[in-house]
């Protein structure tokens, strides 16, 4: 197995409001990326929050731009060599226009979403000056180790990133869940057959996953 590293980055936290919340009160969540430190370059897994009046007085974020999260891990914006989206709403993409020129791994239902469906994101981090986006149609091995998997549900295009390593398997599940408690909610409903899971979740169980990762919450699932 390749040696491949897996960090977390820290872009802050924003306040989702409780109409958006199971239990209708707000709550403070993280907005973590993934920094996958490969032989063959380094893949930033997500880029921060974007900035808009409406979604700042709606989510009251408090960014840390991508520039200044990857400085605290001793990187700088030209050392990554690809970009992946899990999906392209404004908390996923912020970062974006930082990297003109760097390949950007998109599902094209994802990237059509964004381009022609009002209020899926701020569009100035879709096509911005120097976007270079490599478009998918479902799997993809980027690099070696290194495997972007569909994962649609909360967006239509959404997509997970599974690296292994000689460390084990570490899925970065994005937004495929808010929160590791969801995810093994649905483990535990698909292992006892109760409740509806979504189709893809037995393929990531397939890959055995030592750690699986989430851009909302810094809670960690493992088996």
């Amino acid at each position: 197995m390749i040696d491949i590293a897996v960090r977390r980055v820290d872009f802050g936290y924003f306040v989702r409001p409780g109409e958006e919340t199971p239990s209708g009160v707000a709550r403070v969540e993280p907005a973590l990326g993934y920094l996958v430190e490969h032989a063959d370059g380094l893949v930033l897994v997500d880029t921060g929050m974007g900035s808009d009046p409406g979604v700042d007085a709606h989510y009251q974020p408090r960014r840390i731009g991508v520039g200044d999260a990857l400085k605290t891990m001793g990187y700088g914006l030209g050392d990554v060599s690809y970009v992946v989206n899990c999906h392209l709403h404004f908390d996923h993409c912020g970062g974006n226009p930082e990297f003109p020129d760097t390949p950007v791994f998109v599902q094209r239902a994802e990237l059509e979403l964004a381009r022609h469906t009002e209020f899926h994101t701020l569009p100035e981090l879709v096509d911005y000056a120097g976007a270079r986006y490599e478009v998918l149609d479902g799997d993809a091995e980027i690099l070696p180790g290194v495997l972007i998997v569909p994962t649609p549900g909360h967006t239509a295009g959404h997509q997970s990133v599974v690296v292994r390593s000689g460390d084990g398997t570490v899925i970065v599940a994005g937004q495929g869940h808010d929160h590791a408690t969801a995810f093994t909610g649905d483990v535990l409903g698909r292992h006892a057959g109760v409740g509806e899971q979504p189709d893809w979740l037995g393929r990531l169980l397939e890959l055995d996953p030592r750690r699986v990762l989430f851009a909302h919450d810094n809670a960690v699932w493992t088996p």
